[in-house]
């Protein structure tokens, strides 16, 4: 047997525990190879565990360790860097527990403050750059650690809850769905519940459309007075936050 056809049957067991090398070895390698095939699935679950902190805490470490066992087992590594390892762990919850949504959006907004966190550095628009601005056909760019996910449960809630060490309350439906708006402000990232207006509002930014337009759209329905004061909170709440980084008129 070749020593590539050897590097292949040690990684073939690593990945699934098959055992076709055994018998090209000497002696009995069960056993040192079933400390191989153990430890590449620990220390993914430990590397699950880290990303996904607050949906580890609201499991328990056995209902967890469970989901990640069999995520691992379907989801080998295809980065040369942990970092990115589980992207698809939250979709993966949401097919092994439909029922129970707020664990699936939990590990989104894991995966998300993390990614917000390693994000890329944008700093956000200064209030000199704010008084050249023509605000109806300027085109906002936003930062780009910004992330947005429709939510059912109070998982906003809950999470930051265990955050904070103190009793999470109980999982509920919300009213109507809503909307996770996730970006990081500095070193700091942060989340927000936002409305469905802000959101369709944040969506046609990143569409293309210049801020007039998206006002006149947010304004459709709505008399003057409340439209303005509509704008003008969401306008206040971007710039607050850090979101715009730039305003020019071409995007």
């Amino acid at each position: 047997m070749s020593l590539l056809s050897l590097q292949r049957g040690l990684k073939d067991h690593i990945l699934d525990g098959a055992r076709a090398i055994a018998p090209h070895l000497k002696g009995d390698p069960r056993a040192g190879l079933k400390v191989y095939h153990n430890a590449y699935r620990a220390q993914l679950v430990a590397c699950l565990r880290e990303t996904y902190e607050k949906t580890w805490a609201w499991l328990g470490d056995e209902q967890f360790d469970d989901a990640a066992r069999d995520y691992v087992a379907e989801a080998p590594p295809w980065s040369w860097t942990l970092n990115v390892y589980g992207e698809d762990f939250p979709a993966f919850l949401a097919r092994r527990m439909p029922d129970d949504p707020e664990i699936a959006e939990l590990a989104w907004l894991d995966a998300a403050l993390r990614r917000a966190f390693d994000g890329e550095d944008a700093e956000p628009i200064s209030g000199e750059a704010l008084g050249a601005v023509d605000w109806d056909k300027a085109h906002l760019t936003f930062v780009p650690t910004l992330a947005l996910h429709p939510v059912v449960s109070n998982v906003a809630a809950i999470w930051g809850a265990i955050a904070e060490e103190t009793s999470p309350p109980p999982f509920e439906r919300l009213p109507t769905p809503a909307v996770l708006r996730v970006w990081r402000l500095g070193l700091s990232p942060q989340y927000r519940t936002i409305e469905a207006s802000e959101t369709a509002a944040i969506e046609a930014v990143l569409a293309g459309q210049s801020f007039g337009d998206v006002c006149a759209a947010v304004g459709e329905g709505l008399d003057e007075e409340t439209a303005t004061a509509t704008i003008g909170a969401m306008l206040s709440s971007w710039l607050q936050d850090g979101l715009i980084v730039s305003a020019g008129p071409s995007g």
